[in-house]
């Protein structure tokens, strides 16, 4: 009978149990074959092991599944260099959604001139939900531009789900550079058309399935390049710059600062005091801060996001960390209450974190007769 394990329980080892029995018969006629005399000891020859059968193990397997309901959608906008929309003014595609059945309701929206002073020189581009038959839904996404050869390029994508309520939106203030955008050596305005692909997975029920495998598993050790960068960054080898911050020195390299951030690579490129001087100092960030931004930077991890979001968002806009920035906005999302909305609010205005004060006055607006008055009479003079 095959040895059953369970992954859904803990692991039992069955205890081994002697299959060695004495035959005194046996040994009395090997004691008068032998001409021994009684009480003399008879020798046994252990008898040898069976052999080792290379058997599979079955095993009971229970997991939870979640389903994904997964959609894409291509917003073409004819004659792009004519627009005439300015600044903070926006553009809208079609409703678009995974089926005529299908509740949940999105659109593109872009600002062709940027969304801000800030972004002015980018165009910024976001997924929104329209409408939805649920208090909140799921989603990862990817935007990108469809090049001549209907090539996707300059993507931008989640890493993980991001939380959605009807008429909010994620996506990237400076999703590229209009002057780059605008030069037809780069090919992605072929007759004057700007193609942008987006691709949207939505969270849905979870299931649990059951089942029985005898398939042996091989697992292969796993690497990853983060890991790979996280341990250059601790260990600080082959460094070749300098981070100073309240009397504290971060060693760092410039090739991974530059490639993540654009403003230490304007830094590096440019003759400035950093570049001759392989130092960089920093008067506005908190050491701690700095080092999580700096874990970021070489994994694409933020270990210590809950514990200083708002610190982190700070720091992720003065260096152009938009990812980063996401996150923290995310972050900050989800701990929304009575008591920090206002302050969350007024922190979204300061760094323009769009997601961030979408969600602060979606959640005033849903709790109007919980909310005091008083806590946002300091930031409704600032809108």
């Amino acid at each position: 009978m095959q040895p059953v394990v369970s992954e859904c329980s803990q692991q039992q080892t069955p205890r081994a149990t002697s299959n060695t029995s004495s035959s005194s018969s046996s040994g009395a006629a090997s004691a008068a074959s032998s001409g021994s005399a009684a009480g003399m000891a008879v020798s046994r020859v252990p008898s040898p092991p069976p052999p080792k059968v290379n058997t599979p193990v079955a095993k009971n397997r229970c997991y939870n599944e979640v389903k994904v309901v997964k959609l894409s959608y291509m917003w073409t906008i004819t004659n792009f260099s004519f627009r005439r929309e300015e600044m903070g003014e926006f553009l809208k595609s079609s409703t678009f959604s995974a089926g005529a059945k299908d509740k949940l309701k999105w659109c593109l929206r872009m600002n062709p001139k940027g969304l801000d002073e800030e972004s002015k020189d980018y165009l910024s581009l976001y997924l929104l939900l329209v409408s939805c038959n649920k208090s909140e839904v799921r989603a990862k996404f990817k935007l990108s531009i469809l090049n001549a050869k209907r090539e996707e390029t300059k993507a931008i994508k989640s890493q993980r789900a991001y939380r959605f309520v009807q008429g909010t939106k994620w996506g990237c203030r400076k999703f590229i550079r209009r002057d780059f955008l605008l030069d037809e050596a780069n090919g992605l305005l072929p007759d004057d058309k700007l193609t942008i692909f987006c691709k949207v997975s939505v969270e849905g029920d979870s299931v649990n399935i059951s089942g029985q495998s005898n398939a042996i598993q091989f697992k292969a050790p796993e690497r990853r390049l983060s890991d790979d960068l996280g341990l250059l960054f601790e260990n600080q080898k082959f460094s070749d710059v300098t981070l100073s911050v309240s009397g504290r020195e971060f060693q760092a390299h410039k090739a991974i600062l530059a490639a993540r951030s654009p403003v230490f690579a304007a830094m590096f490129e440019h003759e400035m005091e950093e570049r001759k001087d392989n130092r960089v100092e920093i008067t506005d960030v908190d050491h701690e801060v700095l080092r999580e931004m700096l874990r970021f930077i070489y994994t694409g991890k933020a270990t210590n996001l809950e514990k200083m979001a708002d610190d982190l968002l700070a720091a992720a806009d003065k260096y152009a960390l938009e990812r980063l920035k996401v996150m923290c906005e995310e972050a900050l999302c989800t701990n929304l209450s009575i008591e920090n909305v206002a302050d969350m609010l007024i922190l979204a205005d300061l760094y323009s974190a769009d997601q961030l004060k979408a969600q602060s006055i979606a959640f005033i607006n849903t709790r109007p007769t919980t909310t005091k008055k008083w806590k946002f009479s300091r930031c409704w003079n600032s809108f």
